[in-house]
């Protein structure tokens, strides 16, 4: 068998022997059989000997590698036998183990039966297909080229036939219809093959092991793939060839002659639209010319249907977005270095080299020279943390195999460079909370619920328990391309840009009615995908949403313009009048700590304005506002105006920033991301944009305050949404005297929160969001430890199921610190004492920083506090009070925390552009 294409460590639980421990040997030499050691050790048997193959170009395969790291001798042998007869020493150097049975996952290498049938329990193997069907090597691809619906593996006895012994257990899975190698090995093969292996040993150790006659009936053997075995025979149908196609990707990559030359296709799906425009392309032995188009390249079948490739591949193994063939490519122009980046090539060069564990040079194959799946990871990570934090796709590094040609992708990045019918959708149907939630999670587009372009889906999770709420469809850039084409059309040609302002405000209000009876429903399903409190999403999340609505609803024919006295054209008057109109269409992507909250605070003022709405809600808690798109159509918006589209921010937050017919941008989020998104939408038209972004909002609580008062709202400044809050106080500074006082209330009014299920009524700290911010949280917390800041309480993640990480509270904290700079945006109160009466000195201390969303002080001395107020360099000051936040202020932050304002007055002219008319009349 053929080791393959691996993905990412994933862990898993199965019983410990019953039976007492076997003496096992491992054989194989892949990340799956690296998995599968460790938890064969887990589950309590004892690994003898780890049988492998010699390094590759010095570097340790993954199943050697967890071995060492575990201290299991590792035998690596260049091969077992010779002319099918078994070395000597090899043999003799197993059979002094004692070996009560032979584990095989994916092992490349021909075993001797002398050494498949001496232990006690002989031999199992892995095989990734439903046994007998698709016997061989490359049985994954088989399935798929086959068109098969079902796959599987198959865990069997070890016999002297090729993949003919007795099945001992199999698991079958559907295939998807534009499955490919990678996508099923990751989803299935991979993670279920590793459980399966324990549960067969375990099986044997139980003495309960079946061992079922393979029947001959369907039985096939299939070829071994090899390049010269897999040119595309185009007399075939679409789905044939589709199936041959993705049967082969990646590895080893279906082919035909274009131009004289190979090439390589992959990422193919059947095309059911109508052709796209495009250059065409001639193909050898195709009845059709391919069609090269803005999404890829349209392959004809011998039955007049279309697949679509979305990748090609030229002989030289260099990779390109089908898109781009025939085409100039920007990525062969020669670029210009400046002395970082020629730094930045010392930098890659030396991180090829620690992946590779070779001399790299401009000519060097990422692949060929050994690379995996895993490397691929560790390329982009690396990428990320070494050079200014580009971030690359994984498609990057396939696309880009040559260290020359990755280099240059790298530059690239770093500068940026890239009639009505019934309203019927599929829907989630859940009972939770004491009620039956109906959930919609496809993308929304035109008032239509429909399945991503690529029917790609990911997973939201309730962070409470991580289990999954759902799938949701995962927008592409053509369902951008699509919402934003239904959005133009609705302002420039359809009823809503027809609409008098005071009908729009009359559907306004008539959702902010429906949101209102949905409340309870939607502050459920807050809850579940956000893990907001219960109590609080009903109040805050749903409520002020709701609020908001309604006070952007009777602004819509409140919109007015100025007349304007000007010098007259004498003899004749002039009249001068400004008007203000709506934009057009406008791109908005919401973050994940309020999500329907933040819809509301930017799509209310744009809709009141006039505008069309392409929104991204955040990839990790799309679902209130998936809602929110169905009470829209309720409510009788026209077709367009509001579009929802769920996925990820590198491409469809980037398909906003860079789309020609975007001409406003909303955004809150990152600092960092918010720089991206305005440099992409300076690059692309020169759009019009506002940015809500990161905070370190410090709050000074003076001496002579009310204490009691001040401790109440310190905590909720910082605990409030479980510290998912951009304008949560990042830092106190809380004067001397009083310091230690303030500190022990603090610690009391901890011990008495309640942490737990978000929807019981009388949890007060829900969990956080997901899982990568709250590792985020135990990182900050320790590097606060780590400086020298004293950890009062907390620093950890909760000692139960869910994502439930502990009120924190660090002293200490001096203004070098990293925690008293970065945001943790998580329940960590970060306290700095400051001298008695030193009040300038303090405000100096809180000025310092790159942040300047919010800000508060909390003294009785009203000179004092307006003295601060005016002296703090935030866009909020609440003084006394803290989080206080209504629909009639406008808010919004200075310096890095972004500019332009959400709610209040202001909050229109973000969604307005002023027309100055000057009429001459006699």
């Amino acid at each position: 068998m053929l080791g393959l294409a691996h993905i990412a460590r994933r862990g898993f639980c199965t019983s410990r022997a019953l039976y007492g421990n076997m003496r096992i040997a491992v054989i194989g030499q892949s990340l799956f059989g690296a998995e599968v050691f460790r938890l064969l050790r887990k589950d309590g048997h004892e690994v003898v000997g780890v049988f492998t193959v010699p390094d590759i170009n010095g570097k340790a395969d993954p199943l050697a590698q967890a071995a060492v790291t575990e201290g299991v001798p590792v035998y690596k042998y260049k091969r077992w036998q010779l002319k099918k007869v078994a070395v000597p020493e090899v043999l003799e150097e197993y059979r002094s183990l004692k070996v009560d049975l032979n584990v095989l996952p994916f092992c490349s290498q021909f075993i001797p039966d002398q050494v498949i049938n001496m232990p006690k329990h002989k031999t199992i193997i892995y095989h990734p297909s439903l046994l007998p069907r698709h016997r061989g090597a490359s049985a994954i691809n088989w399935t798929l080229m086959c068109g098969d619906k079902s796959a599987g593996f198959s865990v069997f006895w070890a016999d002297d036939g090729l993949d003919t012994g007795p099945v001992l257990l199999q698991r079958k899975t559907f295939v998807e219809p534009n499955e490919t190698v990678d996508s099923l090995y990751n989803r299935f093969l991979f993670p279920e093959g590793v459980k399966a292996m324990g549960e067969a040993v375990q099986l044997i150790a139980d003495g309960k092991a079946p061992s079922i006659t393979q029947p001959e009936e369907g039985a096939t053997y299939d070829p071994l793939l090899k390049k010269d075995k897999v040119e595309i025979n185009w007399g075939q149908s679409a789905q044939e060839i589709h199936n041959f196609i993705r049967g082969n990707d990646k590895v080893p990559g279906a082919w035909t002659t274009i131009n004289g030359e190979r090439i390589t296709f992959f990422g193919s799906r059947v095309w059911e639209r109508l052709p796209p425009r495009g250059l065409e392309v001639p193909i050898t032995g195709a009845s059709k010319p391919a069609i090269v188009h803005r999404t890829g390249m349209v392959l004809y079948g011998a039955d007049g249907k279309m697949v679509n490739v979305s990748q090609v591949q030229f002989a030289s193994g260099k990779m390109i977005p089908a898109s781009k063939f025939g085409k100039d490519d920007s990525s062969t122009q020669e670029l210009t270095l400046t002395a970082e980046e020629e730094t930045m090539a010392n930098t890659l060069r030396t991180v090829w080299k620690g992946i590779l564990n070779i001399d790299v040079d401009e000519t060097t194959d990422f692949f060929k020279a050994g690379a995996g799946s895993m490397d691929v990871v560790r390329l982009v990570e690396e990428v990320r943390e070494k050079c200014n934090d580009i971030r690359l796709q994984t498609e990057d590094v396939y696309m880009n195999t040559t260290f020359d040609d990755f280099f240059k992708c790298v530059v690239r990045r770093g500068r940026g460079i890239e009639d009505k019918e019934p309203f019927t959708f599929d829907a989630v149907k859940l009972r939770k909370n004491n009620m039956d939630l109906t959930l919609p999670h496809q993308v929304f587009i035109d008032n239509a619920f429909m399945d991503a372009s690529n029917g790609d889906t990911y997973n939201t999770i309730n962070p409470t328990d991580e289990s999954v709420i759902c799938k949701v469809s995962k927008a592409t850039v053509e369902d951008v391309n699509r919402a934003v084409e239904a959005a133009k059309e609705a302002f420039e040609e359809g009823e809503w840009g027809r609409m008098n302002a005071r009908d729009r405000g009359v559907l306004m209000f008539r959702l902010a009615d429906l949101m209102e009876q949905h409340a309870e429903e939607l502050a459920t399903i807050e809850s579940m995908d956000s893990g907001a409190v219960y109590t609080l999403a009903l109040k805050t999340h749903v409520g002020m949403s709701i609020q908001t609505f309604r006070y952007f609803a009777g602004w819509c024919d409140k919109i007015q313009g100025l007349t304007i006295p000007i010098n007259n054209a004498r003899p004749s008057k002039n009249l001068t009048y400004t008007k203000r109109e709506p934009i057009g269409v406008c791109g908005i992507v919401v973050p994940w700590n309020y999500p329907l909250m933040m819809l509301a605070w930017k799509m209310a003022a744009c809709l009141a304005a006039g505008n069309t709405v392409v929104l991204k809600p955040a990839q990790v808690t799309p679902l209130t506002a998936l809602k929110f798109a169905e009470l829209s159509v309720e409510a009788g918006f026209p077709p367009g105006v509001i579009n929802i589209i769920p996925g990820s921010g590198s491409v469809v937050g980037q398909a906003f920033s860079e789309h020609p017919n975007i001409r406003k941008l909303g955004f809150t989020g990152s600092t960092p991301i918010g720089k991206t998104i305005m440099e992409s939408c300076a690059k692309a038209n020169l759009k019009k944009v506002s940015l809500e972004l990161g905070g370190k909002s410090p709050l000074i609580i003076f001496s002579d305050c009310d204490l009691e008062k001040a401790v109440r709202m310190g905590m909720s400044s910082v605990y409030f949404n479980k510290g998912e809050n951009c304008i949560a106080a990042g830092r106190l500074f809380v004067e001397e005297s009083i310091h230690d006082e303030f500190l022990e209330r603090v610690l009391v009014e901890i011990s008495k929160m309640k942490i737990g299920d978000p929807l019981d009524r009388s949890t007060d700290h829900g969990p956080q969001n997901h899982r990568a911010h709250m590792e985020k949280l135990v990182e900050f917390c320790d590097i606060g430890v780590k400086e020298g800041a004293t950890l009062v309480t907390g620093g950890k993640q909760v000692d139960m199921p869910g994502l439930f990480f502990q009120p924190t509270v660090f002293t200490d904290v001096e203004d070098h610190m990293m925690i008293a700079i970065e945001e943790s945006f998580g329940p960590v109160m970060i306290i700095s004492k400051f001298q008695d009466g030193d009040v300038e000195g303090v405000l100096r201390r809180a000025n310092n920083t790159e942040f300047g969303l919010a800000s508060g002080v909390f003294t009785k001395n009203i000179d004092k506090a307006l003295h601060v107020a005016d002296t703090l360099q935030a866009g909020t000051v609440f003084i006394n009070t803290y989080n206080k936040t209504d629909v009639a202020a406008p808010f919004g932050g200075f310096k890095q925390s972004g500019f332009g304002k959400d709610l209040g007055q202001e909050a229109l002219l973000e969604y307005l552009k002023t027309k100055s008319v000057t009429v001459e009349y006699n």
